[in-house]
């Protein structure tokens, strides 16, 4: 850690001073060290309240400051600041990047690559899950990280499937990162820490209340070449982060949704709005920077030259391709339907239903329902 970094994490801490404000203070100071021995009048001209004044003049925030350091000792996590070499270089171009990034993991890798944020609805349906897991899968599979909030539904699966995909992945969190928001996904957390890490401007110890989450979402952006919306409803956070994403100038993409569902509203309102129109993986690498796009699409050749050669594909037997046809890419089908449509004996559609499913043509999801794959 920076020899100041004590300094750095009592800034953080000062209640009253925003990130975009601390950001101009240290354009003009250039580190907090000097931020500290500021007179009045001189912290005055940046609009602080006579409270925050008083915090940074008499420094109480470097008591608090010192528990975090021990407290993150313990922990075996860091803390990235602003001036460090390591910290985001895509974050730091935002007007308020965060002084300091509270992490636990092993973040180089997952730095190093580019990023896409996957985002969506906590209350997801089975084509939400469905899109995120399939698209997740393979641009975390092709060298993308993927960037999520730890949240339940699409950020869940995002997170996962990156995971499955041994990809990477980070976990930007609205609390403190010694406290895993919601609790059920403290062992996805662990596992994310394998995989990428865990991110948190706030300090430890600090609960995930609702305003944190919005600051947590312009991280998210910063942090990304992208965002990928997969279901958001009217009023979400999802469509903050969109939104944040485009202030930020930077992709937006989403997921086409069916225009009866809640769920749908947000990815179909930012199609409407210029977001790009997201069915295949391919359709996100497009949009960005073409030395990145070459360099994926190339590799994806080559690999798929390999793979053909190694695993031709056959053709679908007659069953297959009356079972085949009968499948939907944004709609599930119950075995019992399908067996009724193509009228073959139980122990012929289990035998074709499971030859599908080798050749990666459908995915059987959770109550028998299968879906069609490619």
């Amino acid at each position: 850690m920076r020899h100041d970094i004590q300094d750095w994490i009592a800034l953080n801490l000062v209640t009253g001073l925003g990130a975009r404000t601390a950001y101009q203070m240290l354009e003009q100071w250039g580190n907090p060290g000097e931020i500290f021995q500021a007179n009045h009048n001189a912290l005055a001209s940046f609009k602080l309240k006579d409270d925050t004044i008083d915090i940074i003049l008499e420094k109480k925030t470097f008591a608090q400051a010192e528990a975090q350091l021990k407290r993150l000792t313990e922990l075996k996590a860091n803390v990235i600041t602003l001036a460090d070499k390591d910290y985001p270089k895509l974050l730091k171009e935002i007007c308020d990047p965060p002084l300091v990034l509270y992490t636990k993991g092993n973040l180089d890798l997952a730095l190093a690559q580019p990023a896409i944020g996957v985002i969506g609805a906590r209350r997801c349906s089975t084509y939400g899950e469905f899109a995120a897991e399939m698209l997740t899968t393979d641009l975390a599979s092709r060298g993308i990280t993927i960037i999520s909030g730890l949240a339940r539904g699409i950020d869940t699966i995002a997170h996962r499937s990156a995971i499955k995909a041994k990809g990477q992945t980070l976990a930007v969190m609205g609390n403190g990162i010694d406290q895993i928001y919601p609790k059920e996904n403290s062992l996805l957390a662990m596992e994310i820490e394998n995989f990428g890490g865990i991110v948190s401007e706030l300090p430890l110890g600090a609960p995930p209340l609702p305003q944190n989450f919005p600051f947590r979402n312009r991280i998210i952006a910063g942090m990304c070449l992208g965002v990928l919306v997969v279901e958001a409803a009217e009023r979400s956070g999802s469509l903050i982060t969109a939104r944040l994403a485009m202030e930020q100038n930077r992709e937006v993409f989403a997921i086409p949704g069916n225009i009866t569902s809640s769920n749908s509203f947000g990815p179909n309102y930012l199609i409407k709005d210029g977001a790009k129109l997201v069915q295949h993986w391919q359709d996100v690498v497009e949009e960005l920077p073409l030395g990145i796009k070459a360099r994926l699409l190339d590799k994806t050749y080559s690999e798929n030259l390999v793979q053909a050669e190694l695993f031709p594909q056959t053709p679908l037997s007659e069953n297959e391709q009356k079972v085949y046809d009968l499948m939907k890419f944004d709609q599930t089908r119950h075995i019992d339907e399908i067996a009724f449509a193509c009228k073959l004996m139980p122990s012929q559609l289990l035998a074709t239903l499971l030859e599908l499913e080798v050749k990666d043509k459908i995915k059987q999801l959770p109550g028998k329902n299968f879906i069609k794959l490619s």
